[in-house]
């Protein structure tokens, strides 16, 4: 019975980054076609107050949340979160994580890059900006690195703990940071609702494979392993890298 639910979970996995990696194909088609401008527009224009849509809807501090919020995706703050935990895996001689957490934001930085470019859509012009873009909007890099980098910290840091209330807060959290990100992004008016969808897909399927990679490399590395606590929650000595 066991050895048939460790099979059946990879598999469950795969089907469902399969599923992802479809519908964001899917999502990219219609809005290359255009399928999707009506509606987006019709969103964007929700968040402003009918008759000016310059003016937001919420209370007037929630603009400024908003900008704040939205750093939380930026270059910028994504580097120094990397850089913060490159370095306490360095101090803790954790070379085999340190290198996926680098090839994990790094790989997902350059897909990015490469998909604004194929994709080049303009950015939403319908409602004006509560903050300067100058880059493609599809999909929304914010919402994309957010979930590259905080779930793939989130996955990695999950495999770390030792019980299941411990896993289930690290990613809940990676994941309401990286919802909250794409929601400012339609609230300040810089991307369509697609371009956060998209960007969501792409970063959460890069996320999955960086954890399934971390596993992988964990089981059939015996030094990857005694990094990691075992399943009964007992702290194996460190490798030596």
């Amino acid at each position: 019975m066991g050895e048939t639910r460790t099979l059946l979970r990879p598999i469950a996995v795969l089907l469902a980054l399969c599923a992802v990696a479809f519908g964001f194909l899917e999502l990219a088609g219609e809005v290359r076609e255009g399928e999707t401008q009506r509606m987006d527009e019709w969103v964007l224009r929700s968040f402003r107050t009918p008759g000016n849509l310059a003016v937001p809807r919420g209370p007037s501090w929630l603009p400024a949340a908003a900008r704040n919020l939205t750093a939380l995706g930026s270059f910028p703050v994504l580097l120094l979160v990397v850089l913060a935990v490159a370095g306490f895996l360095a101090l803790a001689r954790l070379w085999r994580t340190l290198a996926l957490v680098l090839g994990a934001s790094v790989g997902g930085l350059v897909l990015m890059l490469v998909l604004k470019r194929t994709f080049d859509r303009p950015r939403p012009t319908v409602v004006p900006p509560l903050t300067l873009e100058t880059t493609a909007s599809f999909p929304s890099g914010h919402a994309m690195m957010s979930a590259v980098v905080y779930l793939t910290l989130g996955m990695l840091v999950a495999q770390l703990c030792s019980r299941w209330r411990e896993r289930i807060y690290v990613i809940a959290v990676a994941g309401i940071l990286t919802l909250v990100v794409g929601l400012t992004r339609l609230y300040l008016g810089v991307h369509y609702p697609t371009d956060v969808l998209g960007g969501w897909l792409v970063g959460l399927s890069w996320a999955v494979v960086s954890g399934l990679v971390a596993r992988a490399l964990r089981k059939l590395s015996l030094g990857l392993r005694s990094e990691v606590p075992d399943a009964e929650g007992a702290e194996r000595t460190p490798g030596p890298g």
